[in-house]
């Protein structure tokens, strides 16, 4: 693959993509961060990112030719602008997180009381009738009236009991279609927690350490790797020219042998010496006029 034509745009558009994506989700993780002044530090942290290519690659390639304090500060400054993409993609990641779990949260602590309240309303029913048999076996046999007036007087309390009941029980299944549907989306950082036997936060840190570990730096290390493959690429287009240069002066020599053929008092036959020479010397005069070779 490292011959193929396509190669270098592979390499590219990788580190492009990978560079983007990295950039784009430590702006707006920094503008999370920063929200009293988002358009600032989108407009800050972008000129940042853009800044921190063009140095890896200003290092790689003038690496030999600038100073030592040239070459420690923008080390420095590459190494701290990837850890700055870094807690700026970990911002951005955990605010998503943060998102899908409050809502999660919130429905599950709203199940909660949802659930207590209907155990609530379930012991005051109990009470209610508890009370209401109590009142009516206080009374004699013949007091028939005086026990459906109370009956009476009860009904309305245990007929709202029972719709705030009803309400709850349909509230409570509202409930639990939500979570399941909230449930999706950090269901496998439920399941990775059940695995490791930890709690959904400690996963979801974990995982967000693991991609930002690998996401910037391999940004730099593909840039990086296309400065090097657009380096080989220009050695070895010289060399191509090079050779092809030689090739045009060998057979400029040889038509001009060919048309003044070098006489000896024995025969007309080219003398090695003279056609190295003067290749060499049509060589030399080729490079003078067109300036250094591949440059």
């Amino acid at each position: 693959m490292e011959r193929s034509k396509h190669f270098k745009h592979y390499v590219g558009i990788s580190a492009l993509l990978i560079a983007g994506s990295a950039a784009f989700f430590s702006v707006f993780g920094l503008s999370k961060l920063f929200a009293g002044a988002a358009l600032s530090v989108i407009i800050m942290a972008g000129s940042l990112e853009f800044g921190k290519i063009i140095g890896a690659s200003f290092l790689y390639r003038y690496w030999d030719k600038i100073n030592n304090w040239l070459k420690i500060y923008m080390t420095v400054g590459v190494v701290t602008l990837v850890g700055i993409t870094s807690a700026g993609i970990f911002g951005y990641l955990s605010n998503a997180y943060q998102g899908a779990t409050i809502q999660f949260e919130k429905q599950s602590t709203t199940l909660l009381y949802k659930e207590d309240r209907l155990v609530q309303l379930e012991e005051d029913k109990i009470y209610l009738k508890q009370e209401l048999e109590q009142s009516l076996s206080s009374l004699p046999d013949n007091y028939i009236t005086a026990k459906r007036k109370l009956r009476e007087d009860y009904n309305p309390k245990v007929l709202e009991l029972n719709d705030d009941i009803l309400n709850i029980k349909q509230e409570i299944g509202d409930l639990k279609v939500g979570l399941i549907e909230t449930g999706v989306d950090v269901g496998p950082a439920i399941y990775l927690a059940r695995t490791f036997k930890t709690d959904i936060d400690t996963v979801v840190k974990f995982f967000i350490f693991i991609l930002i570990f690998v996401f910037d730096p391999m940004a730099i290390a593909l840039i990086i790797a296309y400065n090097r493959v657009l380096e080989d690429e220009n050695i070895e287009g010289i060399s191509n020219e090079l050779k092809e240069k030689k090739l045009g002066v060998k057979k400029s020599v040889k038509k001009v042998l060919k048309e003044k053929p070098i006489k000896t008092k024995y025969t007309a036959i080219p003398d090695p010496g003279v056609i190295g020479e003067l290749e060499e010397k049509v060589f030399n005069e080729n490079i003078g006029k067109g300036g250094r070779a591949g440059r």
